[in-house]
């Protein structure tokens, strides 16, 4: 494909995009096919001779369209959101024309460089303590991984490195095979399941805590644990924090949790991957008190915040334990301008990274931050006008508190009718939900996922799940 192509091919593909998202309230959310539909639609072989554009064209909607669970319909309240704004699509675009792989900063300097500024861009928003940020000077900085649970895995190590260096100059005797079987971790109950897996990944211990009446993990049971570890010979060494837990978007105590890391010198790690984003907002803030007795910090703009997938934002204030964790210098790999700007394979698990910092850059250019604000205050105004239905009748009754764009609801009366509930509730195919459960409570999860979502779409959702709980009432 020639330039003159690529210009014809592109017009149209940004034709298709604009026209699919602008009118992508008229289609079904979740498709209705079944496993293997896909494999009869399309040849068994790759074509030996090229074929023109226009027949690519013309199979999108035939083959894969037909498969697509449509995530920015206003209709879709499952899991929580993943961004998309045109901006950010359009950065997207130039990413993979650039196309660099941007492990060390001679190997694209921009790509380094904007990241850098990028993200301070980003913890000034938050308002993140300083020593997180590059440009105050200090070591801290920000790095951008692909997901939250890279994330997670990264600060384990990173927490696993400084403590094993610790332990080794008060017990020198000691082996690392010895350090690391006692090694322990601790996150909530409710914590993401890629905070276990971090565990097995890292070869450690992680235990799950138990959380208070509100889901959130304290800092008296956290204490109880590591004192009660600590008497079985093992070494407390890392602390996951989560704000916004996916089960139900409940808070942990992060003050009282980063009172008890500091007197036990424990990582301490904050999971704000879906919540985070709203800490843009000032009256949000309140949310992250104590975030500067944490270690290591990451929200995902690819969730909430116009930022198409991936880009999840980490911030370290002593990024050197992830730099001597993952340090493996090859000569190919050197070059002169190194420890004068970070290097990016270092503070991260792959080698190779993507121009990924052109979406932050495009999307806070082109949105400004007070348009970001006012998505994210929007979206949680629809999920109280949500809950407000859900309160107005009787044969419902909310779970959680509502605090962002998240509402936990169910069908007064027994798990099962609430499992029904939902089945009837997809299989009807207008809204698609998922459901969660704590403290073997099974409850549905209504997540103000598209940017396209109105009042009109929440009055909509709401008549489809009363229409089908009326359903299932009248069959019990």
């Amino acid at each position: 494909m020639e330039a003159k192509e690529f210009k014809d091919f592109a017009k149209a593909m940004a034709d298709y995009i604009a026209e699919y998202l602008e009118n992508i309230r008229d289609r079904q959310v979740v498709p209705s096919v079944k496993p293997g539909y896909l494999r009869p639609l399309i040849p068994d072989q790759a074509p030996n001779k090229p074929e023109p554009w226009t027949a690519v064209m013309d199979d999108i909607e035939r083959v894969v369209m037909s498969g697509v669970t449509h995530w920015h319909s206003p209709r879709f309240h499952a899991y929580f959101p993943t961004a998309n704004s045109y901006p950010s699509i359009v950065a997207d675009m130039l990413s993979g024309a650039i196309a660099c792989i941007g492990f060390t900063w001679i190997a694209s300097p921009a790509c380094t460089e904007l990241e850098v500024v990028m993200m301070d861009w980003l913890g000034q928003m938050l308002d993140l303590p300083k020593e997180f940020l590059a440009c105050s000077g200090g070591e801290g900085g920000g790095v951008i991984q692909g997901t939250a649970s890279e994330v997670t895995l990264v600060a384990l190590l990173g927490a696993k490195a400084r403590t094993m260096q610790r332990v080794k100059e008060q017990h020198p005797e000691w082996t690392e095979v010895q350090i690391l079987s006692k090694l322990v971790g601790y996150c909530n109950k409710q914590a993401h399941s890629s905070v276990e897996r971090a565990g097995l990944l890292g070869g450690v211990k992680l235990r799950s805590l138990k959380h208070d009446n509100k889901r959130s993990l304290r800092g008296e049971t956290l204490q109880e644990a590591i004192d009660e570890d600590i008497r079985n010979g093992l070494i407390p060494f890392y602390v996951v924090a989560t704000l916004g837990t996916t089960s139900s978007c409940a808070f942990d105590a992060l003050d009282e949790l980063g009172d008890v890391c500091q007197a036990r010198d424990v990582w301490l790690h904050v999971d704000a991957a879906y919540a985070g984003s709203a800490f843009i907002c000032p009256e949000y803030r309140y949310l992250m008190k104590g975030v500067e007795k944490a270690d290591s910090f990451n929200f995902n703009p690819h969730k909430w915040m116009l930022v198409n997938f991936d880009c999840s934002a980490m911030w370290l204030k002593q990024p050197r334990w992830i730099v001597d964790a993952f340090n493996v210098d090859p000569l190919y790999l050197k070059h002169d301008q190194q420890g004068s700007a970070p290097d990016y394979r270092h503070w991260q698990i792959p080698l190779g990274r993507r121009f990924r910092s052109l979406k932050i850059w495009f999307v806070l250019r082109l949105y400004g931050v007070e348009n970001i604000q006012n998505h994210i205050r929007k979206q949680i105004a629809l999920a109280q006008s949500f809950e407000k239905l859900c309160l107005d009748d009787e044969k419902f009754e909310i779970f959680e508190e509502v605090t962002m764009g998240l509402v936990c609801f169910r069908l007064k009366g027994s798990n099962d009718i609430n499992e029904t509930l939902l089945r009837r509730i997809n299989g009807r195919g207008k809204i698609h939900l998922v459901p969660s459960k704590v403290d073997d409570v099974y409850f549905l999860r209504l997540a103000i996922c598209s940017r396209y979502t109105e009042e009109s779409d929440i009055h909509s959702s709401w008549k489809e799940i009363k229409e089908s709980a009326e359903e299932v009432l009248a069959e019990n």
